[in-house]
């Protein structure tokens, strides 16, 4: 999965016409669509030799330190004790199960798969918003119920069902994404890149001592693929890819920065079936035309 939308601070901008967007907003558009979409993938092939939650903890460190190191340099200071201490409960929420739990589940599930499950974040912020004081309108609550219903077919195909626990932790992970975006927001979390930093920091220690508690080990020898695939992850699926996003919440529409949550499962889908040979029944296109339908509605009610 990918970077919080609610750690950056969306500034909106007048509405512009696709046709008239900024080369540079296009380029950001395009990393972001590319890039997020082709980590599930990433992490199919990561997570074969690889344990998943040590893993996740380790390429998580590293891109918090570096963003730390970037925002340094650049003279902004250093997060305070009281936003690091509110990193940690988001961190936890949006790395440790939002990322974590899809890294186990793709030990079985493929990445096409894991997409468009988690393709339903949005919906289920919706769900949680009036926790948080957002109550969603009618034609959210049309959108979250398409959304669901495309989970069920999924489900109905058995893409769901040869691992059990798996798929309760795939079916999890949106949850705990969209409870930390929304948590965030009402927390004293450090704004912009500084505040994904400390999250992924936060998040990241913890993946570790789960690791560790749980025994996870690594092999003694890892093939150039999962390598590649820890690298590709931690330079571009967290630092170019969040990068990338943060600069379309500064220059372009919010609705355009959040539609890549309704083409990245879409995309995620075509990149497993053509580069990692996974299987696409009828029931994966129904349920991510149905997913992405939904969340579709739901980033247009909101702008």
């Amino acid at each position: 999965m990918t970077t919080p939308a609610a750690t950056a601070s969306p500034a909106p901008a007048p509405s512009t016409p696709a046709a008239s967007l900024p080369g540079h907003v296009l380029v950001a558009l395009a990393l972001v669509y590319v890039i997020w979409s082709s980590t599930y993938l990433a992490i199919r092939v990561m997570v074969r030799e690889l344990p998943p939650l040590a893993t996740g903890g380790v390429r998580f460190v590293i891109a918090g330190a570096v963003l730390l190191a970037i925002q340094r340099a650049r003279g902004v200071a250093l997060p305070t004790r009281r936003e690091w201490m509110a990193a940690v409960p988001v961190g936890v929420l949006l790395f440790g199960v939002g990322n974590g739990f899809v890294m186990h589940a793709e030990r079985s599930i493929s990445s096409g798969i894991a997409a468009v499950v988690c393709g339903t974040t949005p919906l289920w912020a919706g769900v949680l918003g009036p926790i948080f004081g957002e109550r969603a309108t009618r034609r959210e609550w049309l959108g979250m119920a398409l959304g669901f219903a495309g989970v069920v077919v999924l489900s109905a195909g058995g893409d769901l069902t040869s691992d059990p626990l798996a798929a309760a932790l795939l079916l999890v992970a949106p949850l705990g994404w969209a409870a930390g975006s929304l948590w965030a927001r009402k927390l004293p979390v450090a704004r912009g890149p500084s505040g994904a930093a400390t999250q992924m920091i936060a998040g990241g220690i913890v993946m570790l001592v789960v690791a560790s508690l749980s025994g996870e080990r690594a092999p003694e020898v890892i093939s150039w693929s999962s390598a590649f695939s820890f690298v590709y992850l931690v330079v571009l699926g967290s630092l170019v890819g969040f990068s990338a996003y943060a600069h379309l919440l500064q220059n372009a529409r919010p609705a355009l920065a959040m539609s890549y949550a309704y083409v990245n499962p879409a995309l995620a889908v075509l990149l497993g079936a053509v580069l990692g040979a996974e299987h696409v029944g009828v029931e994966v296109i129904a349920a991510t035309a149905l997913i992405v339908g939904a969340v579709v509605l739901l980033v247009r009610s909101k702008r």
